[in-house]
């Protein structure tokens, strides 16, 4: 090779590593922004809701406070509790919707927000989750019996549901669009990074579902663009014979509750 093609060659391998590192820096830096879009509101604005609930403020320390509403059914005899924990966007208000689908079985719904959404405040890490999780479980404990606690994850609230489920007792265990860690799923996107390292949350779903001795059942649709099909396949290598991974044709991150297998299927998880 001839000493222009050398210089060339240089050349083009310094912007490839200064590109490189840039752009590892700020996937590094900017993580926290990729992983939560919260919409926070001011404690003192009440929650308006069209179905009966209760708002809930449990203190966790002198400064973090962690904001629950309870959902009623209409019915005033009880089966249980949902214990919810929803995605990375907005707050309660955003997942209110689909709090009718556990209600008509006569579930009360328990959804809390993480820390910097809705009206929970305080500083936010994967501890600090788990933390506020294992809170929202002794609540529902002390006054549910083990096997009527429904704990449900949607999205980025499945890690968490998963870690909570496998740290306690419960009826059962429902994800949606779930994910096998949070490194695996940021290779997804960036498979040329050390993202096991880089990676400042880890919530290795996998490793709580394996731990898991009761019943879990996975929702997951083929077309979902955030969380890619493949990355919630993985979880099928640490499931139980008996549990259930219930894939949505053409489903995508945001529809499943719109496809009639979807309610079927959660229908009669619910009226066992």
């Amino acid at each position: 090779m001839d000493h222009n093609k050398k210089k060339k060659l240089f050349r083009w391998i310094k912007v490839f590593v200064l590109l490189y590192s840039a752009i590892g820096i700020a996937l590094f830096y900017l993580q926290e922004k990729f992983l939560f879009h919260p919409t926070a509101i001011e404690r003192h604005v009440p929650w308006q809701f069209d179905i009966p609930f209760k708002e809930v403020d449990v203190p966790m320390n002198e400064t973090d406070t962690f904001n629950l509403v309870q959902f009623f059914p209409s019915d005033s005899i009880r089966k249980g509790v949902v214990l919810y924990f929803h995605g990375n966007r907005g707050n309660i208000k955003r997942y209110v919707r689909f709090v009718n689908n556990f209600t008509k079985h006569g579930y009360e719904v328990w959804m809390g927000d993480f820390p910097g959404f809705g009206k929970s405040v305080g500083n936010r890490t994967e501890k600090i989750l788990y933390e506020q999780a294992t809170q929202l479980y002794k609540l529902a404990l002390s006054r549910y019996a083990a096997d009527s606690i429904v704990i449900y994850g949607k999205s980025l609230g499945t890690g968490i549901a998963a870690y909570t489920a496998a740290a306690g007792k419960a009826r059962r265990l429902i994800v949606e669009t779930p994910y096998y860690s949070i490194p695996s799923l940021y290779n997804c996107y960036a498979p040329i990074y050390p993202n096991s390292r880089m990676a400042s949350y880890k919530i290795p779903t996998y490793d709580y579902l394996s731990n898991i001795k009761y019943p879990i059942t996975i929702f997951h649709g083929t077309d979902d663009g955030v969380i890619p099909y493949r990355n919630a396949a993985r979880l099928k290598e640490v499931l139980k014979a008996t549990d259930e991974f219930v894939t949505i044709e053409g489903g995508t991150h945001r529809n499943l509750n719109d496809y009639p297998l979807f309610q079927q299927k959660l229908d009669s998880l619910l009226m066992k």
